[in-house]
């Protein structure tokens, strides 16, 4: 179902975070879905089922619009994208039914749970060794562990991105690392797989849920043009001096939002 609610004076900064996600989730491999849920629910107080459907759709032309910069880059690996893909579009499917079922309550608060462990996750991984980098030799994983991980990893981004409406781009991201595969091939990879996984959980939601059409036209506004500048920002910067201290930046973000979306209320 199809809704356009009434515009308010707080949607005029919505863009303006619309770039800002749609521009840093093409650099790190995500649609950037991870924000747009807490915005909608705790900014804007949207019922959280229809936040979940409305942060999916929003999502949806950061990861063309980003696939397309990379794949204009050669920074997908197709091959190893599908072993994400079919077993993210059953999670994706699996995940829509669970967040019908539960109430507003329990969604907020699972999200929140889950944002905690991930970012717990980014600390614990930032204070290990580097991954290794783009024209350094890469150890490949054998094909039967290659496809294991492919399978097990895509399974829990589209569980992830069904129930919450985010971009479930950190069990993709953790996959894709442990394949031994170039950071920027990571990245490209990871958007190719979160398009797919999103486009279904949307056919998935749209059957039951609402789309708020006038919040999917505002983030987007400003998320598309982010996307399109972040594959060609992330040629230019040196990635391997700041990855760690964006992890950690990124993850204080995401314990904040964990708690606030587990303590409120409304």
């Amino acid at each position: 179902m199809i809704e356009f609610s009434e515009i308010q004076n707080i949607y005029s900064i919505l863009p303006i975070l619309g770039f800002i996600i749609g521009l840093f989730g093409t650099m790190v491999g995500g649609g950037g879905g991870f924000f747009f849920l807490p915005i909608l629910t705790l900014l804007l107080k949207v019922p959280a089922q229809t936040a979940v459907i409305t942060s999916l759709a929003a999502t949806l032309p950061i990861c063309i619009v980003g696939s397309l910069g990379h794949y204009s880059k050669n920074n997908i690996d197709f091959k190893v994208a599908v072993l994400f893909m079919v077993t993210g579009i059953i999670g994706a499917f699996i995940g829509a039914e669970i967040t019908n079922r539960i109430s507003d309550l329990a969604l907020k608060t699972a999200f929140g749970v889950y944002s905690i462990l991930i970012a717990l996750n980014m600390v614990f991984s930032a204070g290990r060794k580097n991954v290794e980098r783009e024209g350094e030799k890469t150890r490949i994983s054998p094909r039967s562990l290659k496809t294991f991980k492919g399978s097990f990893f895509g399974m829990a981004a589209g569980l992830i991105t069904g129930t919450f409406g985010t971009s479930g781009t950190a069990p993709v991201l953790a996959g894709l690392f442990s394949m031994k595969i170039p950071f920027r091939m990571v990245i490209g990879t990871s958007l190719l797989v979160v398009l797919v996984n999103t486009f279904f959980a949307v056919g998935a939601h749209f059957i039951v849920g609402k789309i708020d059409l006038t919040l999917v036209i505002f983030l987007t506004a400003g998320s598309t043009i982010g996307a399109i500048l972040g594959p060609r920002l992330l040629v230019k910067i040196q990635i391997d001096k700041s990855e760690n201290k964006a992890k950690y930046a990124y993850a204080i973000i995401m314990v904040a939002i964990g708690i606030l979306m587990i303590l409120g209320r409304n």
